[in-house]
């Protein structure tokens, strides 16, 4: 049996993101409509042992990186629990989570003592008020004080901003000027159309090209930072500054050539690209009574069908509809 997961674009797939709810406590704008998902059934979830098993048979096939999503993964009883279970996995060499940082401030200690090495912050507002009308929700201090602690801690912050037309593109300059001092990493994301309803229709397009003319507006000693293979975002920091910041091009998707990702989300649908409808659920193979051995030729299979790009995986699917919280961040 084949040990390792290469599409048939010769791609290694060596980092899974994995949605451990489709719940969440915050209700943005471009994630989901203001009423909320529906939520599925706790019995259609995924467990925790589950998600245990496929980790371990993935890293067993070389993936040796995960990112751990939601929904908020935080609104998820026991989460805390389950990080500690997955950090005695030693051939993972990365857990990393994103977080809208409303629920995390008591857990960073915790998280420290953990084999957790970078933490993802979603905040698309440093204003109070205009945080609040994003998110549909009042918890800006829980959030910048959750940012404050966690860049004062030895995890490795970084802040996600998704850039909205209309919305918050008056405060790009605003968080460049926040790794003036701070040491963090800012990256803003193109608005991709998973918002429920579809993209919102918008007057500018606010692409990867744009967002670095806006900041190169206020900026002249900008510095290109070197790209790590497979990086999702093209990275720059300010002369003398202390953190940096990067654009990710999420629909545009300039960054398609050489992916090495593959999401799970928490019912268990399998997913070789962001664009595509999902493949199989994992889900129903475990309850089935699959073994190990069983799994990992799926794996290994359902891998070489992967699209060369977001673009063909679009192209072969329904209508987006779906909520960026169902999907996994």
């Amino acid at each position: 049996m084949e040990t390792r997961l290469i599409d048939n674009f010769g791609r290694q797939i060596t980092y899974l993101r994995l949605a451990v709810t489709d719940r969440c406590n915050l209700r943005c704008q471009y994630c989901m409509p203001a009423h909320g998902i529906d939520i599925v059934d706790r019995k259609e979830l995924l467990t925790y042992k589950e998600m245990y098993r496929i980790t371990r048979i993935l890293s067993e096939l070389g993936v040796n990186k995960v990112r751990l999503t939601g929904g908020e993964p935080f609104v998820r009883k026991d989460f805390v629990s389950f990080l500690e279970s997955l950090s005695f996995n030693d051939k993972l060499e990365e857990i990393n989570i994103t977080t809208n940082g409303a629920l995390i401030s008591s857990h960073i200690e915790k998280l420290e003592s953990l084999n957790i090495k970078n933490i993802n912050l979603s905040i698309d507002s440093l204003n109070e008020e205009n945080f609040n009308t994003i998110t549909r929700r009042k918890v800006f201090k829980e959030v910048y004080n959750t940012l404050e602690k966690l860049e004062k801690s030895s995890l490795n912050l970084k802040l996600n901003v998704v850039v909205q037309s209309g919305i918050n593109t008056h405060e790009i300059n605003d968080f460049i000027e926040l790794t003036k001092s701070k040491k963090l990493s800012v990256r803003f994301i193109e608005e991709m159309p998973f918002n429920g309803i579809g993209l919102r229709k918008t007057k500018e397009n606010w692409n990867l090209n744009r967002i670095l003319d806006k900041i190169k507006s206020q900026y002249k000693d900008i510095i290109v930072l070197e790209n790590v293979i497979s990086s999702t975002s093209k990275n720059f920091k300010i002369d003398g500054y202390l953190g940096s910041f990067g654009i990710i091009p999420a629909f545009t998707r300039t960054i398609c050539n050489d992916c090495n990702r593959i999401r799970i989300t928490a019912t268990g649908l399998f997913k070789n690209c962001l664009f595509d409808d999902g493949v199989f659920n994992i889900r129903d193979f475990i309850r089935d009574g699959a073994s190990d051995d069983q799994i990992k030729q799926l794996f290994i299979d359902t891998i070489k069908k992967k699209p060369k790009n977001g673009f063909i995986a679009e192209a072969n699917r329904k209508e987006v509809t779906e909520s960026m919280s169902t999907i996994g961040g």
